[in-house]
Formats: structure tokens, sequence, C-alpha cells
């Protein structure tokens, strides 16, 4: 293989520059050819594809974002949109690809690996970390330390008032965010949209404590099944009137940001392994972590098996008594 493309695709995520540079760097090292795609899917059917070398992916490794930028593209969704693709790709001599992204990203790849036969490798790019196949997903860390922050500071003012703050972060499918923010910020209560019925405990936990503390704070991932943080709010509020109540809604201040050591280490191994993979004859896997060892694990599998939360939800019921 003497020319590989890179892209990143779907919902950015801190680290994705730095996982850029590592796979890139590692295809200059062995002597191929790199190529990056802009805006992902998009950029491949539009034929907006730039050189890089080693020089071109300096400097990025603490930037959070993607400097190939990224999108979402239902044009590549349709046969016409992927063989407009794949012309591209065969004009510029790409013969394989490192896809960096979530589960739409690599259901993508492996389609248009069936149709076409561009062999690809994909990095979790992702802060939900809902991926089967890793430990942790590419961005998560951060999305997490950025989320503790704004709680740490949402706490005084929780204190100063005596308020009760419902703090909405990201993950609509996944509650992997909201339970490391919940354990790591001391919260009263996360509601999960892995956990059913957890407004009712939610109720019960409250009921004990306002007799002990005049303040909580309350972790909401956005993909709960009671609604978001207004919601929930809302319902707690019809129960206890007494009690004064404030919603926050971090947002995409999630996906921004440099990102941490964690990341860039864990984005580093994984675009480096993807490269390595293909020059191996490896196609259709995604890269992750097990158990701090390189893992290849296929894209059927990364996308449909379901990922367990974390054996820690039962840490907020010892520690926050």
């Amino acid at each position: 293989m003497k020319k590989i493309g890179v892209f990143t695709s779907g919902g950015d995520s801190p680290g994705m520059n730095a996982c850029v540079r590592a796979a890139v760097r590692t295809g200059v090292f062995r002597g191929v050819e790199m190529v990056g795609i802009m805006r992902g899917y998009s950029g491949m059917i539009e034929g907006d594809f730039i050189p890089l070398g080693a020089d071109a992916v300096g400097n990025i490794i603490q930037r959070g974002g993607t400097i190939l930028k990224s999108a979402r593209s239902k044009e590549f969704m349709t046969p016409e949109g992927r063989k407009q693709a794949y012309e591209n790709l065969k004009k510029q001599g790409i013969e394989g690809l490192v896809c960096i992204g979530g589960d739409g990203t690599f259901t993508g790849a492996d389609i248009f690996f069936k149709e076409y036969g561009i062999p690809s490798m994909g990095a979790p790019g992702t802060i939900d970390n809902d991926l089967y196949g890793t430990d942790y997903t590419i961005g998560f860390d951060t999305a997490v330390n950025t989320a503790l922050d704004a709680i740490d500071k949402i706490r005084d003012t929780a204190d100063s008032h005596d308020r009760v703050f419902f703090v909405e972060v990201m993950g609509r499918h996944s509650g992997s965010i909201a339970l490391e923010v919940a354990v790591a910020g001391g919260a009263s209560a996360v509601l999960l949209p892995e956990v059913n019925d957890d407004i009712d405990t939610l109720k019960d936990i409250f009921n004990e404590r306002k007799r002990k503390k005049s303040f909580s704070i309350i972790v909401v991932a956005e993909g709960d099944e009671d609604g978001g943080a207004y919601k929930v709010a809302e319902e707690l509020k019809k129960q206890f009137p007494d009690i004064d109540t404030r919603v926050s809604i971090l947002g995409h201040i999630q996906r921004g940001g440099n990102p941490t050591a964690n990341d860039r280490v864990l984005a580093t191994r994984l675009g480096a392994a993807c490269v390595e993979a293909l020059l191996n004859g490896e196609t259709g896997k995604m890269a992750g972590v097990l158990n701090s060892q390189v893992v290849l694990t296929p894209f059927s599998e990364a996308i449909k098996k379901r990922k367990p939360l974390p054996d820690i939800l039962q840490l907020l019921q010892y520690t926050n008594v």
C-alpha cells in the first residue's frame, strides 16, 4: 500500500488532531504517501483532498476540533454518492482509509468496502464512549473533565444559595459522561438512559437528602428516558415545591477545548495502530484499547454490541450519604 487517506467524520471530539498527526507520521515513517480528506465523506465525494506530510501535522497535537473539518454526509448514504467517492479515490490513487469518528463513520466505511473493496481502519473519535471494543474513546476524558470543571463551579453557587442544580451533560444514547462526572463531582444522583425509572429513585434519594443537606447537584444525561434536565427539574418541583431549583445545560462546550494528556496519548496510539493495521492487510476494524492493550474489533461488533457502563453507580450511594 503506497497511499492512504485519512479523514474525520461525524461529531468532533478533542484528540482528533492528535490521531490525524499520529496516522500521518506513522505513514510517513513507513514510506507511505498520506492524504487528508476534508469534511469526511462529503469531501470524498467532492474530491477535496490535501497532501499531508510530517510538517503539515506539526503543532496540532494540543488543539481541539479537527484540522480536516468534519461533516455528516447524506449524499454518501446513496449509491450514487458512494460511487462518486470511489471514483475520486481511484483518481488520487488512494488504496486505504483511516476513518476517525463514531458508529456512523464506521457504518459508512463498512458499506464502502463491501461495494468497492477500499480497505479501511477506524479510530473511535467520539466523546460519548459508546463503542464496543475499547475502554475509552478519543475525546471522552476531555469531555468529562470539561463537564467536571463546570460542575465544580456550579457547586459554589448551589451552596451559597441553598439550591438544587440539575446539570445536563451530553449522552443521547450513553450515560458514560454523566456517570463519571456524577461520581467525580460528588453529585447527589445521576439519571442515565441505560437505567429505567431512575426519576422515582431520585425522589427517594432527595427525600432523604433534603433533611441533611440544603443543596444538591443532580447530573442528567441528555438522553435519559424521563426527559432532559428541564423536565426532570419540573417533575421534582411538583413533589417538592419549596426547593429552589436551577438548570444548567453544558452542551457543546464538552466537545471543544484542548485534549487532556490521556486523550492525546490514546489518540496517538490508535492513529498509529490504524496505519500499521492497514499495512498488515487488516480492514473493516476499529482500533481500541482494552486493559491497556491495543485490540482490533470488527466494525459490526463495535457498532452493534452494547457497551456496558462501568460498575461505579453504587459509589454515589456509598460516598454521598
